[in-house]
C-alpha cells in the first residue's frame, strides 16, 4: 500500500475527511504532530499540511522547526497539499507572505473557482495570504481573494477547510468552546457532502499528478 504522510498542528484537528478518502484508495496516512516535535526525515515524500490556529510566520519554537523542515522537502521536489496554515507555511517557503486580515473569516462561506464554479466551505482564519509570483491564483471569496492557489502541478494551497466534517466541527466545537465560531445544532449534511465530493476529486488529482510526475523513466 502507498503511504502518505500528513503534518497535524493541534489536537483537535485531525484529518477528517482526508482519512476518509485515504482508506477509500488504500493509501496508508502516515500522521506526524508537529505540536510534539513529530516530523518525518526530510524527503521527496508527498505531504499533507493541515491548520491550526497558530501564526504561520512567528508562533512557538517547533513552527520553526517545520518552515526549516518544509523548506528541505520542497528543494527536494515533494509535492504538497496544504490547509489554511499549512497553506500559509507553504506560501512562506515559495516565496510568498502572510498577513492579517481587517476582520476574520469564519464560518460557511461561498468561494468561486477560477472556472466559475461555486462551492459552500468552511472557514476560520484571521490571516490572508499574498501569492509567491508564480502561483496561479484556483479560488476567491468575497472577505479573502486568496482561497485556492497553485505553484507547478503538485503544489496546491486552500486556505479554507474542506476536510471538516461534522465530526471535525464537533470536535473543535468542543475544544474551543465560546472562542469557535463554527456552527452548532443541525449540520447541514448537503453542504458537508459537497465540499466532500469536490474534495476527494481534488485529492485524486493531487494525488494523481504526484504519481505520474513520481514514475521513474523507462
Amino acid at each position: 500500500m502507498p503511504t502518505l504522510n500528513l503534518i497535524q498542528h493541534h489536537p483537535a484537528e485531525g484529518p477528517g475527511a482526508i482519512a476518509e478518502w485515504a482508506r477509500a484508495r488504500g493509501i496508508t496516512l502516515e500522521v506526524f504532530r508537529a505540536d510534539l516535535g513529530q516530523l518525518p526525515p526530510v524527503s521527496a515524500a508527498p505531504v499533507i499540511l493541515l491548520g491550526g490556529p497558530y501564526e504561520s510566520n512567528a508562533g512557538p519554537t517547533w513552527l520553526e522547526a517545520e518552515r526549516q523542515w518544509l523548506a528541505g522537502n520542497l528543494d527536494q521536489g515533494a509535492a504538497v497539499f496544504a490547509i489554511c496554515l499549512g497553506a500559509q507555511l507553504l506560501a512562506l517557503s515559495l516565496g510568498g507572505n502572510v498577513r492579517r486580515m481587517s476582520r476574520p473569516e469564519t464560518g460557511w462561506t461561498t468561494v468561486t473557482f477560477a472556472d466559475g464554479q461555486r462551492l459552500k466551505v468552511l472557514e476560520w482564519h484571521e490571516d490572508a495570504i499574498d501569492l509567491p509570483g508564480d502561483a496561479q491564483l484556483l479560488a476567491s471569496s468575497d472577505v479573502c481573494e486568496q482561497q485556492m492557489y497553485r505553484v507547478g502541478a503538485t503544489r496546491v494551497g486552500l486556505q479554507f477547510h474542506p476536510e471538516w466534517n461534522a465530526e471535525s466541527v464537533t470536535t473543535l466545537n468542543e475544544y474551543f468552546a465560546e472562542e469557535s465560531p463554527l456552527p452548532r445544532g443541525p449540520q447541514d449534511s448537503i453542504a458537508y457532502q459537497a465540499v466532500n465530493h469536490w474534495l476527494q476529486a481534488t485529492l485524486d488529482e493531487w494525488w494523481g499528478l504526484h504519481q505520474l510526475i513520481a514514475e521513474p523513466e523507462i
